[in-house]
């Protein structure tokens, strides 16, 4: 407690679903959907094997909102699913949604990548009752159609 304020923080893992901005440093879920719908090539940095912890955003919204409602959260809470995902694996399952036919290309590996990261969100689970509930295949479903939607809409 500082200055007589409680406070909640949240760590939030990578996190991606619809409106996900493509360009920039936006998540590898958003970079991959765009190319794989027009059927442009997909690069992948390094040798795909970095794995990183993926929860879809609508669970994240809901953590929000129960750290916001529980009068007793407090402190720091990681989300997360606990488990790592390689960056191949996202891109195969991207693949299989889209029915993008491209052989995948790897590109150079990025400076001083963390090669894996996930997070424990036990004490989200035990206080804040959090868990995600979107699968990552459920979610990356929901994405892509969100991203085929979207693409319709811009070219008509």
């Amino acid at each position: 407690m500082n200055y007589g304020l409680e406070t909640v923080v949240l760590r939030y893992p990578n996190v991606y679903g619809p409106r996900q901005d493509p360009h920039g440093e936006a998540g590898v879920v958003a970079i991959f959907t765009r190319p794989m719908l027009t059927g442009e090539q997909v690069v992948i940095n390094g040798d795909g094997e970095q794995q990183r912890d993926f929860v879809y955003v609508a669970d994240c919204a809901r953590a929000n909102l129960l750290a916001l409602n529980r009068a007793q959260a407090r402190g720091i809470y990681n989300l997360g699913s606990g488990r790592g995902t390689t960056i191949n694996e996202i891109a195969a399952e991207l693949q299989r949604i889209t029915g993008h036919k491209r052989r995948r290309v790897q590109g150079p590996e990025r400076l001083a990548e963390t090669r894996r990261i996930y997070l424990s969100a036990e004490k989200a689970r035990q206080e804040l009752a959090w868990e995600p509930t979107v699968s990552l295949e459920e979610g990356l479903r929901r994405t892509v159609e969100h991203y085929r939607v979207a693409e319709m809409a811009a070219g008509s």
